[in-house]
């Protein structure tokens, strides 16, 4: 039912009108034309009367209310913006909206204050990881200056490891403009079809001998070169499948196994990297591809890495429409995972 002032002014109207018939009704000396005479006079007094208040100081100004709630609501909550009150009660739908509104403003407020605490804790870690390589070789260039550059043995020494704190320092902000420029769009993704077995491959020609220096088994499966065609974007993939290799070398100790395979379906292509590393405790599972995040942050630095790998693999799958998905047990290694689809020629094959 749809309430407006001049509804309501001619019930009241009418209303008023009754109630003068028949109260003049028991005055016998009143004639009949005086009572209808009597009951149109105040019919329309009443009507006039009340419509100017209900029109004027009432419904519009909660008209031009209902207007602003509305396109308040629009774009955020379509569905309780244009809800239609069912009660007596005018107010109701504005009471609905302003409720509703209050609610969008809380999860604004809520969602503000947990981006408030990540800025803070985002600042901390970087402060804290750009430190470290910066000290380390500020303090081999102050000790060469002290005295220590006339001793050959000692400043080739020193300056190998200002060099070396130097490359992570170099690639710690790399990794950080990269996962910055993901977020904010300025990398687009170029979509392609893509070989992901040579790919893979190639990726993993790198890390050879990285493998062999700690005695570590990597390999590709199938044994056999396959062609698995996906629709991706080449460089970013391989960045992904780059930092789930070095990861997986990383945290598996000498004489484990790396290896790198793929489940092909029907429309999607299924890798796999998998190790028989340390594992990761349950606890840390939902929090591993988190900026910064370590499970065990002193050995995690001596083992190198920027702690940005897993997230820049997060945003990279999610560019894809994927996402990146792991499985792990303490002391008998992790599984990473993500899909992406086959190319529109390869799967009608």
């Amino acid at each position: 039912m749809v309430y407006s002032a001049r509804i309501l002014a001619l019930l009241l109207a009418a209303s008023i009108a009754l109630v003068t018939a028949l109260f003049l009704s028991l005055m016998q000396s009143v004639e009949t034309s005086a009572l209808v005479l009597a009951s149109v006079i105040s019919f329309s007094a009443s009507y006039l009367l009340s419509y100017v208040v209900l029109e004027f100081l009432f419904f519009r100004g909660i008209s031009k209310i209902d207007k602003m709630m509305g396109k308040l609501l629009k774009k955020e909550l379509k569905t309780i913006a244009h809800q239609k009150s069912q009660g007596l009660d005018p107010f109701e739908k504005l009471n609905d909206e302003i409720s509703a509104f209050a609610l969008l403003k809380q999860k604004e407020i809520d969602e503000l204050k947990k981006l408030e605490a990540f800025r803070k804790e985002f600042i901390a870690d970087v402060s804290h990881e750009l430190k470290t390589p910066i000290f380390a070789a500020q303090g081999f260039v102050h000790t060469l200056l002290d005295g220590a550059v006339n001793d050959k043995n000692v400043r080739g020494k020193f300056l190998k490891k200002a060099a070396k704190s130097l490359d992570g320092l170099d690639s710690l902000v790399q990794d950080l403009l990269t996962l910055s420029q993901i977020e904010t769009g300025d990398i687009k993704m170029k979509f392609d079809r893509v070989d992901l077995f040579k790919l893979s491959e190639e990726v993993i020609d790198q890390f050879e001998e990285k493998a062999e220096q700690k005695n570590i088994t990597l390999k590709l499966l199938p044994d056999k070169h396959s062609k698995i065609w996906v629709h991706a974007d080449e460089q970013r993939i391989e960045q992904v499948i780059t930092n789930l290799i070095s990861n997986a070398l990383n945290y598996t100790l000498e004489g484990g196994h790396v290896t790198v395979s793929f489940d092909v379906g029907k429309k999607n292509v299924t890798t796999f990297v998998t190790d028989t590393g340390e594992g990761i405790p349950h606890q840390h599972l939902h929090r591993i591809f988190e900026r910064f995040y370590r499970v065990d942050k002193s050995r995690s630095r001596e083992k190198g890495g920027t702690g940005l790998g897993l997230a820049i693999v997060k945003h990279i799958l999610e560019g894809h429409g994927s996402k990146a998905e792991v499985e792990s047990e303490v002391g008998k290694g992790s599984t990473f995972s993500f899909k992406l689809s086959r190319s529109k020629e390869d799967s009608e094959d």
